[in-house]
């Protein structure tokens, strides 16, 4: 270092007059020393000596062995040069940085093109990768760490090996995803995610394959899937797996890629192109209908097959089903309109709790709290809890039924009934009542029941929903003896035989005698000519038809006495056969109006959270309201434009609220 000697032995003084120097003097004098060296000396060799030291890197680059310690040596004159006491490193940063920079990007723009054309860009990718992680550990051998200059030569490496060649390689972003080539996509990530945006064109390439693979997976199976909610679930699952697999592979599980996936995924969830549930919707005069994913309703169907006492739920054990129903909340995540969901889990609850066929009552109940945990409204988790509160209230209250019976010794009809007595808020989906004729002895039993429970509860009114009830016949001919499982209606209609078993009655006598609907009547009668399950039916009629809507008021119906029960092509003497099915909850007329129904509670919803809403802020800009809005009712719906306009006009209206005078954008809540 110029001047090293004398400035040691400068500070080697022990003299009073040196010690007693000031800082600032020494300052001074360094300052001129240095300065005097660089316009003296320096100036005139610096460009000759950082070329030598660039040709050596250089000659490094190319493979060629050399003494690293003369380029240090070169830096650290530079550093040790300045005499800015602000800035020690001006003289290295101006010179020796800029030339190492300015070197590396020469070389590269030369080398980097040239390997890209002979070697394709997959090959390339590897080059420039090493090539960053090389030039980043020979920076930190020959540049000032702490300076910052190593990011500076990063940034000018990356620009000129991936930025220069950014659209190249992406080019090849949306077939390596296709044949999930997730090393060479892992590779690529790696290099554009050091590019400011780089990696915004893989984010869109990898939403947009996992959508169309996604549809073009479920268009290719939709024949099994649309029959099968099983299957369907199955598939999404699967989807869901191995797009996931493809994020943690190729992208490293990388929260901005797993957006992408979820989005989607989301996308294929909600699609309507397979199969769709349409919702009615009024646009002025006409109604129309707005599709929707049938998803919903097709995942509650599976949660239904695990909870029910099934093939499916008997072979699986009770790990199997926990997990199953996980993956199934796992694709509810995704659901858009989870209320569509709710609608069906509830009434698939409804039929299991009635007909007491829950393949684990503990996983029912659990499956409420994982609803719960997953976002479910409030509101309709506690229906959920009242529901299972119900069930056991009612088989106490038939246990005290049953002990007061046998006190009046009337405990025949006691034993063979089990009365449900429910909360009509949580269970019922119509208070629509179906007319219809009992047994006698039901009929005779109804007002014990009543006076029963009003000694219980007084003031509480009891109404009989008799299409969601069933029970059990027994038939019993020359062949054998069989339990028939029978819905309320189906044994109104047996019941028209009791006192004369080979009678022919007509369509319109067994309407008299049963006082059911002629839509019912036909629909009941339908299900024991025709039950798919059974190879002799219980009843037959003439003329034959193809289905209800084609028999007149004269079609005749009259009782098997060739009933039995075939199995393996045997006939069975006894034996037990359920004609129930799917337990009816709500008339035909209302089952019409279901869907009409879910649009109903949507509108009434989006009211509640609108009012919800502007009793917090007392004025909110029309922007912010939607934003607000969607965030409120995600966990059930995503409310349409269409649909908040038409209910912000609704209550603006009937003075719920109002626009502001100055600005019609911003709206007032009005106690």
């Amino acid at each position: 270092m110029p001047f090293g000697q004398l400035e040691t032995a400068l500070q080697g003084k022990t003299t009073t007059a040196v010690s007693k120097k000031t800082q600032a003097d020494e300052s001074v004098v360094r300052k001129l020393m240095l300065d005097s060296w660089n316009q003296s000396i320096f100036s005139n060799i610096k460009q000759r000596l950082q070329d030598s030291a660039m040709k050596l890197v250089h000659a490094e680059r190319t493979g060629e062995a050399f003494d690293s310690q003369l380029v240090i040596g070169v830096r650290e004159s530079y550093v040790n040069l300045s005499s800015n006491t602000d800035d020690k490193l001006q003289i290295y940063r101006d010179n020796f940085e800029r030339a190492y920079i300015e070197a590396t990007e020469s070389f590269y723009r030369v080398q980097a093109p040239d390997h890209l054309k002979e070697n394709g860009v997959q090959n390339y990718m590897k080059y420039a990768d090493s090539k960053l992680r090389e030039e980043e550990q020979r920076a930190h051998k020959y540049l000032e760490s702490c300076s910052g200059s190593v990011q500076n030569l990063t940034d000018s490496c990356v620009s000129v090996l991936v930025t220069a060649f950014k659209d190249t390689i992406l080019a090849e972003c949306a077939e390596m995803i296709k044949q999930n080539e997730t090393e060479k996509l892992q590779l690529m990530f790696k290099l554009l995610d050091r590019v400011p945006q780089g990696i915004d064109p893989m984010l869109t390439v990898l939403e947009t394959h996992i959508y169309q693979a996604g549809i073009a997976d479920m268009v290719a199976s939709a024949e099994v899937i649309t029959a099968d909610s099983e299957k369907y679930v199955e598939q999404l699952l699967e989807l869901f797996k191995r797009f996931s697999l493809l994020v943690s592979q190729g992208f490293r599980d990388d929260p901005r890629f797993l957006t992408s996936r979820d989005k989607a995924y989301k996308k294929v969830v909600n699609d309507t192109s397979i199969f769709k549930l349409d919702l009615p919707y009024k646009t002025g005069a006409s109604n129309k209908t707005q599709p929707e994913s049938k998803c919903p309703e097709l995942l509650a169907n599976y949660c239904d097959m695990l909870l029910r006492k099934t093939p499916l739920s008997k072979k699986l054990t009770s790990d199997e089903v926990e997990a199953k129903l996980t993956d199934v909340l796992l694709v509810l995540k995704y659901v858009q309109n989870k209320d569509v969901f709710m609608r069906f889990h509830k009434a698939h609850l409804t039929r299991r709790l009635i007909l007491d066929t829950s393949a684990d009552s503990e996983k029912e109940e659990n499956m409420v709290e994982w609803l719960r945990e997953v976002g479910m409204p409030a509101d309709f988790i506690n229906k959920l809890s009242r529901m299972f509160q119900d069930i056991k209230v009612s088989e106490d209250l038939n246990n005290q039924f049953k002990d007061q019976q046998k006190l009046l010794n009337k405990e025949n009809t006691a034993d063979s009934v089990s009365i449900k007595i429910l909360n009509v808020g949580a269970w019922a989906r119509t208070s629509e009542r179906v007319p219809v004729t009992l047994p006698r002895e039901l009929e005779d039993f109804i007002p014990e029941v009543e006076e029963f429970y009003k000694t219980k509860h007084s003031g509480r009114k009891l109404q009989w929903h008799h299409h969601m009830s069933n029970g059990t016949v027994t038939f019993a001919n020359k062949t054998g003896k069989f339990d028939l499982e029978v819905t309320t209606f189906q044994m109104a209609v047996l019941f028209c035989w009791e006192n004369r078993r080979d009678d022919k009655i007509s369509l319109e006598n067994l309407r008299l005698a049963t006082e059911l609907s002629d839509g019912e009547l036909r629909k009941t009668l339908w299900s024991l000519v025709n039950a798919p399950k059974l190879k002799r039916q219980v009843l037959l009629y003439e003329p034959s038809s193809s289905k209800p809507a084609e028999w007149d008021e004269n079609t005749l119906f009259w009782i098997n006495q060739e009933f039995a029960l075939v199995k393996n092509g045997k006939v069975q003497r006894r034996g037990r056969i359920n004609l129930i099915g799917r337990l009816q909850l709500s008339t035909e007329k209302s089952r019409e109006e279901e869907n009409q129904g879910i649009l109903q509670l949507r509108i009434l919803r989006t009211q509640e959270a609108i009012i919800k809403i502007l009793k917090m802020r007392k004025r909110i800009s029309n922007a912010q309201l939607q934003t607000e809005l969607v965030d409120i009712l995600k966990n059930m719906f995503l409310p349409s434009k269409k649909l908040i306009k038409e209910q912000i006009e609704w209550l603006i209206e009937h003075k719920y609220m109002k626009r502001d005078d100055d600005n019609i954008n911003l709206f007032i809540y009005m106690a």
